[in-house]
């Protein structure tokens, strides 16, 4: 049987839940997807991720658009990982040195404010970051990266990786292959194709340094992408794993590396 007591954190004197094999559920930080969705309160559009985290093991801590860099700051040096979610919004292209194409959505410049001081963090304290959709653009372009804009003009491709509405009904899918020997690969239990959900009009056009590109679509789109810096577990995901995760196997287990990886930050990190 599982006993579980409460010990206090490194850094800030937190209660964390320690169980008896001596894990704990780690803190993991994820952003609002966009100003405007967390002041009209549409906590909704992120509970996906915040069950998702929960189902691993995790507990989630939802980050405001709206903190001061010294506020934000403080509660990223409570966090054992970052998850950076999707969002409606596009990455300014000015961060990449491109011109703004005709079909890119609005900026979020909170939300871009937030991302970046987050994967700042992360680097600099060797902390995980599981990046989805939008999260993978931005880790992608905070790296140097560059993207593409708008896949159905500028690539001319006869996958459709956009989902539609709102209301994700239907939802689009389409295959994807992995690198054999990378941590999807591992995670899968695959070195072939799998199905995954798609719900995006950009993607990975550069790959940021020191990002290893490590899953594509049939026509070529990038879908994911690993840290190779060092040791430290950075993923990115171009699909949507947490409205997978209640029956995928992989959206299980890329959200319990993530907890995993979490739980294995050196004390005091």
């Amino acid at each position: 049987m599982r006993v579980s007591c409460f010990a206090r954190g490194p850094l800030d004197g937190t209660i964390m839940l320690m169980r008896q094999d001596g894990s704990f559920n780690p803190r993991i930080g994820l952003p609002y997807r966009t100003r405007k969705e967390e002041l009209a309160g549409e906590f909704a559009k992120i509970e996906p991720y915040t069950h998702s985290l929960r189902a691993a093991g995790a507990e989630p801590v939802v980050l405001s658009l709206g903190l001061s860099v010294d506020h934000l700051e403080k509660i990223a040096a409570t966090l054992d990982g970052v998850l950076l979610t999707g969002s409606p919004a596009d990455v300014d292209p000015s961060r990449f040195s491109a011109a703004r194409h005709s079909e890119a959505s609005d900026p979020d410049p909170h939300r871009e404010g937030t991302d970046w001081a987050l994967l700042r963090h992360c680097f600099g304290e060797q902390k995980p970051l599981l990046a989805i959709c939008y999260g993978i653009q931005s880790l992608n372009v905070f790296l140097g990266g560059a993207l593409v804009q708008d896949i159905p003009s500028e690539l001319k491709t006869s996958i459709d990786h956009e989902t539609s509405n709102e209301k994700l009904a239907p939802e689009v899918f389409h295959t994807v292959a992995f690198a054999a020997d990378s941590k999807l690969a591992i995670l899968a239990r695959t070195t072939g194709e799998v199905r995954v959900n798609s719900s995006h009009h950009q993607s990975i056009r550069e790959a940021g340094r020191e990002l290893r590109v490590i899953a594509r679509a049939p026509d070529g789109v990038v879908e994911a992408v690993e840290w190779t810096g060092d040791a430290n577990w950075v993923v990115g995901v171009q699909w949507h794993p947490e409205r997978m995760a209640v029956t995928d196997p992989l959206g299980q287990s890329l959200f319990k590396g993530l907890v995993q990886a979490a739980r294995n930050v050196p004390t005091g990190a």
